[in-house]
């Protein structure tokens, strides 16, 4: 597939300085506009639905892991009660390889805060998060990102090459 140039719109600015910060690192940037992905999703993102799904898995054989995922389950729903929060599964469903619930944000505030408590608090869960585009093999694949270790997915599944993935579950 081929992909656009990520400078289009920039092709006419001035080259960036080279020079560093204070922390004799990090490089300077002169000050701009903030980008606009941190009050909409950039396109394809759907905009007007979730933008993000995020499959929090984990091994429903393994008792200890079981119990953990009940327990984030529970408290996903009382610390982000603007997000929706899916029925617990105890077996696999559809695409996804073992048992899991979903959490689906709709902004990207919403994204960055629950990735970043999700980072801290998944435990011996593992994350399969993707944006919803409308091309759902290509966001369970291609644009896919994990937290923890990835689980192959069944891409033969029928629910991969529909619309909307919420059908197939």
């Amino acid at each position: 597939m081929p992909y656009e140039s990520l400078l289009k719109g920039y092709e006419n600015s001035e080259p960036l300085p080279n020079t560093h910060n204070s922390d004799g690192r990090s490089l300077f940037n002169p000050p701009g506009p903030l980008s606009a992905a941190y009050e909409q999703f950039p396109a394809p993102i759907h905009n007007s639905s979730n933008g993000f799904d995020f499959h929090i898995y984990y091994m429903q054989c393994v008792p200890a892991q079981l119990e953990y995922a009940r327990l984030l389950h529970e408290r996903v729903r009382r610390e982000f009660p603007e997000l929706h929060v899916f029925k617990f599964f105890e077996e696999p469903i559809g695409p996804h390889p073992t048992a899991m619930f979903e959490v689906n944000t709709f902004s990207p505030h919403q994204t960055g805060a629950f990735f970043s408590w999700l980072t801290v608090h998944r435990g011996p869960c593992s994350v399969l998060i993707h944006p919803n585009t409308g091309d759902v093999y290509r966001d369970h694949t291609e644009l896919v990102t994990w937290m923890g270790n990835p689980w192959p997915l069944w891409t033969e599944h029928p629910g991969l090459v529909r619309k909307d993935l919420s059908e197939a579950l």
